[in-house]
C-alpha cells in the first residue's frame, strides 16, 4: 500500500520522538555501566561518560565477597518470588468473581475495592498496624501488607470479561464442572498475556524496588533487600563527602564505595533486564487490552 505525504512525515516524526525518547533512556543506562566497570579513581574523579576508564572487575568481585550484598540479593529474590505468587493468586481470586455477569452485586464489591484507591490510612497508622499485627522485622512484612493492588486486580478483571466469553461458562458449567474447575482449567490457561503483566508489575515495581517498606519496617540486617543496601550505599557516599578536611585521608575509600554504587545498581538491574525481553509482547498485549476495553 503506499502511504501519503501525511503519513511519511508522521512516520518519520514518529520515528525522530522514539528515537529520541530511547537515546533518553539509553544514555543514563550506558553511563551506570561503564561507571561499574570503570577504575574507581576514574569514577571519583567523574572522568566516566559512556565508556569505561580503565577497564576492571575488581569492584564486582569485591561485592561478591561482601556477605551483606549475597544476604541481600537473596533476600530480593525471596521476596519478588513468593511475593508476586501471593499476589497473583490474591488479585485472580478477586477479579474472576467480579468479573461473572451473574455474580451476586458485582457493583457493590466492586466500588469496595475501588474505594480503598481514594483514600489512605496513612504512614503513621500502617506502621501501627503493623507492630500491633506482629510484622516488624519479619519477611512477611515485605509480602502480606502489599499481597494485592486493586488496579492490578481490575485490569485483571477487565481481561476476564472482555476475552472470556460467557458461551465458555456456560459449557463448563452445563459439563458439572465448579467454579474453581473453571477457573483453573478455562480461565487461567487462557489468561497468560494478562497473568505475564501482572507478573512484571507485581515484581519489579512492589517488590524488586520496595526499598521504602524495608527501611520502615525491618530492623535486622539480615533481612534487608538489595534495594535498601543500595539506598544505604549511597548514604555512606554522600556521608564520606561531607567530612571536608578528613576527604584527602578517605580518598580512596571514597572511590571505591562510589564505584561499588554503581555496580550494585548493574546487580540489582540485571534481572529485569533479562527478563523483560521474554514477556514484553504479553505486556503490550495485555495493557492495550486494559486500555482499550475498560
Amino acid at each position: 500500500m503506499k502511504t501519503s505525504l501525511s503519513g511519511k512525515i508522521f512516520y518519520l516524526v514518529d520515528f525522530v520522538f522514539l528515537l529520541f525518547c530511547g537515546t533518553v533512556v539509553l544514555i543514563p543506562l550506558l553511563n551506570v555501566f561503564a561507571q561499574s566497570l570503570s577504575a574507581p579513581e576514574s569514577v571519583l574523579a567523574g572522568r566516566v561518560t559512556l565508556w569505561p576508564q580503565g577497564f576492571t572487575l575488581e569492584t564486582f568481585k569485591l561485592i561478591m565477597r561482601n556477605g551483606n550484598i549475597i544476604t541481600g540479593y537473596v533476600n530480593t529474590l525471596y521476596y519478588a518470588s513468593f511475593g508476586t505468587v501471593i499476589n497473583l493468586i490474591l488479585t485472580v481470586m478477586c477479579a474472576y468473581p467480579l468479573s461473572r455477569t451473574d455474580f451476586f452485586d458485582r457493583n457493590f464489591f466492586t466500588f469496595f475495592f475501588v474505594f480503598t484507591m481514594m483514600f489512605s490510612g496513612g504512614m503513621i497508622p500502617t506502621y501501627i498496624l503493623i507492630r500491633n499485627l506482629g510484622l516488624m522485622d519479619t519477611r512477611w512484612v515485605m509480602m502480606i501488607p502489599s499481597a494485592m493492588t486493586v488496579w492490578n486486580m481490575i485490569l485483571c478483571r477487565t481481561f476476564f470479561r472482555h476475552t472470556i466469553p460467557n458461551e465458555m461458562y456456560e459449557s463448563a458449567e452445563l459439563d458439572g464442572a465448579s467454579d474453581i474447575k473453571t477457573l483453573v482449567s478455562i480461565v487461567i490457561p487462557l489468561s497468560t498475556p494478562i497473568l505475564a503483566v501482572l507478573t512484571l508489575f507485581y515484581a519489579v515495581s512492589t517488590h524488586w524496588n520496595a526499598y521504602f517498606d524495608a527501611m520502615m519496617y525491618l530492623r535486622s540486617q539480615s533481612l534487608f533487600n538489595i534495594q535498601l543496601i543500595l539506598r544505604n550505599a549511597i548514604a555512606n557516599v554522600k556521608t564520606l563527602m561531607s567530612q571536608g578536611d578528613d576527604m584527602a585521608l578517605l580518598q580512596e575509600s571514597l572511590a571505591l564505595a562510589e564505584a561499588s554504587k554503581y555496580a550494585i545498581i548493574v546487580i540489582s538491574m540485571l534481572p529485569v533486564l533479562i527478563i523483560y525481553p521474554f514477556v514484553q509482547k504479553y505486556f503490550i498485549k495485555g495493557i492495550m487490552i486494559g486500555a482499550i476495553k475498560g
